[in-house]
């Protein structure tokens, strides 16, 4: 058994703040008024059209002008959020919305946005503009420096255009004030990123009648490899594959709603050695990349601990060192959703078709990463077996690209409304 030793550090995160512990937050009296990071209070709020040229425009100069800041240069999470916001991208999405309909976005829109993830509320921000919306969004009241910088850009760059600074509101204040109702009352669209107990305490918050609200809570999600195809896989194409797992995991600690915790091994029983391969390679891996301090391998462990005591299915553990753990399952439960690792430690089960899942996906299962497998048929088994969950399926590495369409929600479509013309 491995035991917890002397590592290093803290993991550079592509999201940023998915893996992070407590953090320090801004001291903010509980009756004060909001402190505005970028923007400001919003009046009469005068829709504009999904995609239009103002603000296309203008998200390709903040894409231009956190690329170049120096001080952004530093954060991976937003360089993500600059190239995402670049100008072919918005074309991209724009053509593939298409026009045939008359559409106006709803008006106000009030973003809650998680704690653990300091880049998030720039992406719910840009929707909810892309929608043609105006915005008021919450952040933590964490001191993420990636939530200063960004909003130091934006900042300057809604200088230039006064229509949207006029329609902007990124602010902050303590989540057990009265705020959240004040804005709730007054939008015509209510997003919130969080977990169950947080969706649930919100949603106490009334919103008016016509208000619609997209919710973003705690899901789970999987990855299905083919142990045939990396047993015969050249070095070349192993090596890029265990980089683009890592990205999906330990990038974010596996804290991500669509990191994978279920890892499926197709024909896995026949063909153990590309299993081994895989797991050998992504070890090598973290020990050269994945920074990790001893709070981190001592949570690992009594993860493990916790979950062997709960889950009676859990098998020996793998592990040649504090970087990599493996548990194979002997069964898949229905409550399976609920084993969960973190830090390197990951479930594996062997499954010979994807239909032996059907008894165990529900709502809560978001994201299918797959490798060296049909994704239309995989999408034809989902619809066929008719799977309450599952909303993505996406190749291993892009796991985390977020994107207008997401939990199964085209955030665009929702947060407009169709003006029918007959």
């Amino acid at each position: 058994m491995i035991v917890p030793a002397d590592v290093r550090g803290n993991i550079l995160s592509f999201w940023g703040g998915f893996a992070r512990q407590k953090s320090g937050g801004a001291a903010i009296p509980m009756d004060s008024e909001p402190i505005y990071l970028a923007g400001s209070e919003i009046g009469e709020v005068r829709p504009l059209s999904p995609y239009h040229d103002t603000v296309c425009r203008f998200l390709d100069a903040l894409s231009h002008e956190l690329l170049n800041d120096p001080s952004c240069k530093a954060y991976p999470d937003i360089t993500a959020v600059a190239f995402w916001a670049r100008r072919g991208n918005i074309e991209r999405l724009k053509k593939r919305m298409g026009n045939d309909e008359i559409r106006i976005g709803r008006g106000l829109a009030f973003h809650v946005t998680p704690s653990n993830m300091p880049v998030q509320f720039i992406f719910s921000y840009m929707f909810g503009l892309l929608a043609g919306n105006a915005n008021i969004v919450r952040v933590t009241t964490k001191d993420y420096p990636e939530i200063t910088l960004i909003c130091d850009v934006l900042k300057r760059v809604l200088e230039d255009f006064p229509e949207l600074r006029a329609m902007t509101a990124i602010l902050r204040y303590p989540k057990e004030s009265n705020w959240t109702e004040k804005f709730s009352a007054r939008c015509q669209v209510r997003l919130i990123w969080g977990g169950d107990d947080t969706i649930q305490m919100i949603r106490k918050c009334p919103i008016p009648p016509r208000a619609t609200e997209l919710v973003f809570p705690d899901r789970y999600s999987l990855a299905l490899l083919n142990a045939a195809a990396i047993e015969k896989e050249n070095e070349t194409k192993l090596q890029r594959l265990a980089q683009n797992f890592y990205n999906d995991t330990y990038w974010v600690d596996q804290n991500a709603c669509s990191s994978p915790q279920l890892i499926l091994w197709l024909d896995g029983a026949s063909h153990v050695q590309g299993k081994e391969r895989f797991w050998a390679a992504l070890d090598k891996l973290a020990e050269k990349r994945y920074d990790l301090p001893p709070i981190k391998v001592t949570s690992k462990y009594a993860d493990l601990c916790r979950n062997a005591l709960q889950f009676p299915q859990t098998g020996a553990l793998h592990a040649e060192s504090n970087y990599l753990y493996r548990v194979p399952l002997q069964s898949l439960s229905e409550n399976i959703e609920n084993l969960r690792g973190r830090f390197g430690l990951f479930y594996e089960y062997d499954i010979k078709e994807l239909e032996e899942l059907n008894a165990i996906v529900s709502g809560k299962y978001q994201t299918l990463t797959y490798y060296e497998t049909d994704p239309q048929a995989l999408a034809e088994t989902v619809r066929a077996s008719r799977w309450p969950g599952i909303d993505r399926i996406v190749p291993v590495g892009k796991a985390l690209d977020i994107d207008v369409i997401w939990d199964g929600y085209d955030l665009v479509r929702e947060m407009s409304r169709i003006v029918d013309v007959r």
